[in-house]
């Protein structure tokens, strides 16, 4: 089963916005050895809407390789164009990922019958499991708990990354959904108590900066270990709360580049962490104990 703590990656790059392949592959070491559960290659904090079909798939290729079964890879490879999602997807199971993570089509507004014709399509072509991904402040788009319960009877997709910071879906959800469906979080301010409350884990940005204090809370959490859990959680308020103080994946990446892990580098139409923003990142940093 796919659980626990498992981080969006941030996607390595130069200052001129090419693919650093090295660090990216140093990146994949760093959260195997500091005890991430799996990873999400390509997904919105690996910046997947900047890169093209074959960086994308690239990306993925290369993350698949170095990780060599140690952990669950996950692709992103969500699309507002089903054939594309199609086709990504495809890609990610040929290249050898574990399962794929489907973003809900942005902009385009589908309807739910749209949405569930459109997940279905994608789960029909790919034999592959899928996790649907609901976080409709970046995509316009709420995919309703009926849809997804519907959606759950799809023997191929297997979960869910519930991104609205509503613990009252989890409750729905699981009361909707076959048994055995997988819930993740996709809001770090409530993954804690999402787990708590019968969640699998928690797909994150803040574990790109604290992933051994992340797995270490998930797991507690997922034990029932309430007060354990609550008590590692309050050491990552702040980096929760300040990831989000420009766009994702904007501070993030500032953040891992002061852990030295990877350059200054980030494509346009976004831009390097503005300097106003350091000291509230660096304090969060501090609070949770990676500086």
């Amino acid at each position: 089963m796919i659980q626990g703590s498992i981080p969006a990656l941030v996607t390595p790059m130069g200052e001129d916005g090419s693919l650093d392949f090295a660090s990216l592959r140093q990146l994949v070491e760093y959260h195997i050895e500091q005890g991430s559960n799996g990873i999400v290659a390509v997904g919105t904090t690996g910046e997947s809407a900047t890169l093209d079909m074959e960086e994308h798939c690239e990306v993925i290729r290369v993350v698949v390789e170095q990780v060599r079964g140690r952990i669950p890879v996950i692709a992103g490879t969500g699309s507002n164009s089903t054939t594309e999602a199609i086709k990504l997807t495809q890609d990610a199971k040929e290249v050898g990922a574990d399962a794929c993570l489907l973003v809900t089509p942005y902009y385009n507004k589908p309807t739910q019958e749209g949405l569930y014709l459109h997940y279905k399509a994608v789960a029909e072509a790919v034999d592959i499991p899928q996790i649907l991904y609901n976080v409709p402040g970046r995509t316009g788009c709420d995919m309703q708990p009926s849809t997804v319960a519907r959606l759950s009877q799809v023997p191929n997709i297997i979960g869910i990354k519930e991104a609205t910071g509503k613990l009252e879906r989890l409750v729905e959800i699981l009361s909707l959904s076959k048994s055995g469906f997988l819930l993740f979080s996709g809001d770090d301010a409530t993954a804690c108590e999402f787990c708590l409350r019968g969640g699998n884990g928690v797909i994150s940005v803040t574990a790109n900066v604290a992933p051994r204090l992340m797995s270490e809370m998930v797991a507690a959490a997922l034990a029932k270990n309430c007060e354990g859990a609550q008590s590692i959680d309050a050491k990552l308020a702040g980096l929760h709360r300040d990831l989000f103080v420009e766009s994702n994946p904007i501070p993030v990446k500032w953040a891992v580049n002061q852990l030295g892990l990877i350059k200054k580098g980030i494509r346009l139409p976004l831009t390097w962490l503005s300097e106003a923003c350091h000291d509230a990142v660096r304090a969060a940093m501090a609070q949770a104990e990676v500086l």
